[in-house]
């Protein structure tokens, strides 16, 4: 289930923080040591990673913000710990895509969806460029510049995420975003974009940024704040109640109440039935009855909070011909 979850190097690290690695059985330890040392070899090959992306924009000054994955390892935040991933996420500002475009190819990137829809899709319609791998490392690389869809019904606005992100090397304008737009861009990431076969990864994600960040006591009325100044308090609401029920995360009742005013009445039963089945790790141990039906209807409502409706039908039905033709 912790494989599934890609959930087995955060184990290790925990066990590790508790001193319990050693009553680990060894059947069981072997798996949480070789999770360890995988992650480790990611941690190195992310932070090479980043070091060409700077080097490849050096000649720019454009502001690179690293997202998700990328910003905890490198950023040192404790959502790092262990963390599983398989690309780097970073921001950019929108009218500087075609030039950091240009810039990555000249370093061997190059796009990996070559069908003149799929283009379209990415370049009009979504947050980020066409995912580009590298020809020689093959690594991946999401280039955004937003943290949503722009087609989406929730548009936080890019602009005051680059006017509040933190500066994290002094040789490059490198940034992570503020402590309240990490915590917003992961909620925002796991209840509105929804990608649930690491949901678990990602509630785990929410629990230690929030367990970190909440030490600080003017953290939970800047987040609130924030939410509501980015469009982001429904997802947040999700986060704060989903993290505090399912992983004990300790959440002010404050911070729930100063977000909570749109989910009255039956639709929080009917989400808590949702969620709590979706984001189980994707793993035969966990499932529960009606775990499909959850995980489908979340999968329609992500897409319907990506795109309206007159793009959504088209472009799931082109997706079921193109499954099917394979």
């Amino acid at each position: 289930a912790a494989r599934a979850a890609n959930m087995l190097g955060r184990l290790c690290a925990r066990f590790e923080e508790q001193n319990l690695l050693e009553k680990i059985p060894p059947q069981v330890k072997f798996h949480l040591i070789s999770a360890k040392i995988a992650n480790q070899a990611l941690n190195r090959s992310v932070h090479w990673e980043v070091r060409c992306i700077c080097e490849a924009l050096a000649d720019t000054d454009i502001p690179v913000v690293l997202l998700k994955g990328a910003a905890y390892t490198v950023g040192g935040l404790p959502a790092g710990l262990g963390r599983q991933y398989e690309d780097v996420d970073i921001l950019v500002p929108k009218e500087e895509l075609d030039t950091v475009e240009r810039k990555l190819m000249l370093h061997g990137w190059v796009t990996t969806h070559t069908d003149p829809y799929d283009q379209r899709y990415y370049r009009q319609w979504m947050h980020e460029l066409p995912p580009m791998r590298h020809v020689k490392r093959q690594s991946s690389l999401d280039v955004h510049h937003t943290i949503l869809p722009e087609t989406a019904r929730l548009h936080p606005n890019p602009k005051k995420l680059f006017a509040k992100a933190v500066l994290i090397d002094d040789n490059n304008p490198l940034y992570i975003l503020s402590k309240p737009d990490i915590v917003l861009h992961s909620a925002a990431h796991l209840f509105s974009d929804g990608e649930l076969h690491n949901g678990f990864r990602d509630l785990t994600d929410l629990d230690l940024l929030l367990r970190e960040f909440g030490k600080i006591p003017e953290f939970w009325p800047e987040l609130t704040m924030r939410a509501q100044e980015m469009e982001l308090s429904s997802p947040l609401f999700y986060a704060l109640r989903y993290t505090s029920r399912i992983l004990g995360t300790p959440v002010p009742g404050e911070a729930v109440r100063q977000c909570n005013s749109r989910h009255k009445g039956i639709k929080v039963p009917v989400m808590d039935f949702l969620f709590f089945h979706g984001l189980l790790p994707d793993h035969p141990s966990c499932r529960k009855p009606f775990t499909g039906l959850a995980l489908w209807i979340l999968f329609v409502r992500s897409h319907y909070l990506r795109m309206p409706l007159h793009l959504l039908i088209p472009h799931l039905l082109r997706k079921a011909m193109k499954k099917d033709k394979q």
